[in-house]
């Protein structure tokens, strides 16, 4: 497997292209976030027509949308893309970067979340960037730091500037296995990751541990993604597996809930797998928590101890980023 590439670190007064890659995104809401992206010292820079650009369910026709990021990808001056919003329309993009010269030779961070899952892992199968799992300029930073719907602060500037050494991050959540894996931290949104299974680009899980996180899908539909996820054997050598807290997916009660799938279906692979740690319940992609940026492509190590929400925590064990 040849080396990830890494990005440039992100320094105060560096120039932040926003682009919208899959839906729609609303003018206020991208221009209180791109006011919080100015107050972080960074210098956010937008074509407002083609951001705000609207075709049908997409933001703007693919072409379009292509042409931005391609420009973005060569622009001396960038030195990151930053996604306005998910909804859909990700995947389209791919099919028309593979000739694309800069992406085999100058990574530039790229972060996003939710549908921008497409691209992230077709960049880390295809060319193996690095690249972040975290807030959007119109859905998060709009709302600003350490606000619900908003991003967590110190693990974006961690994972964004840091050129020396690793770090590590709280995930708030709960140890469903306990224990403690190593792996390169890889996934994204479930049915983002599911849809890459066929594809040229088909996500590689071995040894990773596994990001895995979605809103708005009943109990039964999270069940066939993971189902599917296990037939494909995409779950059979995973070094563990961190979940999201999968919001708007409520039931009704006495019926069993996403966390009850998600032990059914992984706490049996656990014991027949020699076990690996699985935490539930992060605040990463679609929460109403303050998001936390998580580094995809890089090593990392995972603890799942018993116990409250601060006994799960993620170490990146390598810088994320280069001088």
């Amino acid at each position: 497997m040849s080396k990830p590439l890494k990005p440039a670190a992100l320094r105060a007064g560096d120039q932040i292209r926003v682009l919208s890659l899959a839906s729609p995104v609303d003018e206020d809401h991208l221009r209180k976030g791109c006011d919080e992206l100015s107050a972080l010292g960074f210098k956010p820079k937008f074509d407002l027509e083609k951001v705000l650009a609207r075709d049908g369910f997409f933001a703007g026709p693919t072409g379009d949308r292509v042409a931005s990021l391609r420009e973005a990808l060569a622009e001396p001056a960038t030195r990151a893309i930053f996604c306005a919003r998910g909804g859909y329309g990700s995947n389209y993009l791919v099919d028309c970067l593979s000739a694309a010269p800069a992406l085999r030779t100058a990574p530039k961070i790229v972060l996003g979340a939710s549908d921008i899952t497409s691209l992230q892992i077709y960049l880390w199968q295809k060319f193996r960037w690095v690249t972040f799992y975290g807030p959007m300029v119109s859905m998060n930073f709009d709302r600003g730091a350490g606000a619900p719907h908003g991003y967590d602060r110190a693990s974006l500037l961690s994972a964004l500037t840091e050129a020396t050494r690793g770090w590590t991050l709280n995930l708030q959540g709960e140890s469903l296995v306990s224990g403690i894996a190593e792996g390169i931290l890889l996934g994204g949104c479930l049915t983002l990751v599911e849809s890459t299974l066929g594809t040229p680009w088909e996500i590689d899980t071995a040894g990773a541990i596994l990001v895995l996180e979605d809103r708005g899908m009943k109990p039964y539909q999270v069940d066939r993604s993971l189902m599917h996820l296990k037939q494909a054997g995409k779950l059979k050598s995973v070094h563990g597996i961190i979940l999201g807290d999968f919001p708007d997916s409520e039931v009704p009660a006495g019926t069993e809930t996403v966390c009850d799938v998600v032990r059914r279906i992984l706490l049996p692979l656990t014991d027949k797998q020699g076990g690996f740690p699985v935490i539930w319940g992060a605040p990463i992609g679609h929460t109403s928590r303050p998001m936390l940026t998580l580094p995809l492509g890089i090593r990392a190590r995972m603890t799942a101890a018993a116990g409250d929400s601060g006994s799960t925590k993620l170490e990146i064990l390598e810088p994320t980023c280069v001088a």
